[in-house]
């Protein structure tokens, strides 16, 4: 019994080796991108905020939304360009209430360096949840969609970031 444990450990990370599998690799901007700056028509929104934090994190010069620029005066700009949130109802009950809803979040975003060309050009997305909503007890009902929202931003600025490093690795191949 004790041969066989270990065993199943070496088998099991055989496995997962063949398989193809291997972790995300951090986000890595170009050096020369200089400050990144998020702009968006609410600078108070919380993916904006989300934004700057994830970019503060993978390394990025996050520069303040005043327009201010670094001392070379480069400045990347990370635009929101639209942030659209939308619930509609996916079934009724006999009674024409509606129990089940999509929640849905769409953003619009570009990324430019400082010179203005586009490294991400604009693109939308978006992302989606169904939750249930019982017409009798609403008590839980605003607070799934509370929790449903922020774990749709959180997957948002995911989302971005990863686009992002796509964009900005497929520029660092095409350089070597």
């Amino acid at each position: 019994m004790k041969r066989l444990l270990p065993a199943c450990a070496a088998a099991c990370l055989l496995l997962l080796s063949a398989c193809g599998f291997h972790l995300r690799e951090a986000l890595v901007l170009p050096p020369d991108m200089g400050q990144v700056r998020v702009t968006a028509r609410d600078p108070y929104s919380p993916l904006t905020q989300s934004l700057e934090r994830a970019l503060d994190r993978a390394g990025a010069s996050v520069a303040e939304s005043d327009g201010e620029s670094d001392v070379e005066g480069r400045l990347a700009t990370l635009a929101i360009r639209s942030e659209h949130w939308a619930s509609t109802p996916l079934s009724i009950d006999q009674f024409g209430r509606a129990q089940e809803y999509t929640l849905r979040y769409a953003v619009v975003f570009a990324l430019i360096d400082a010179n203005g060309d586009e490294i991400v050009p604009q693109q939308a997305v978006e992302l989606s949840r169904d939750y249930i909503s019982v017409p009798t007890d609403s008590t839980g009902t605003d607070t799934e969609r509370e929790l449903l929202g922020r774990e749709l931003q959180r997957e948002m600025t995911a989302s971005i970031l990863r686009r992002i490093d796509a964009a900005t690795r497929e520029l660092r191949q095409a350089a070597q």
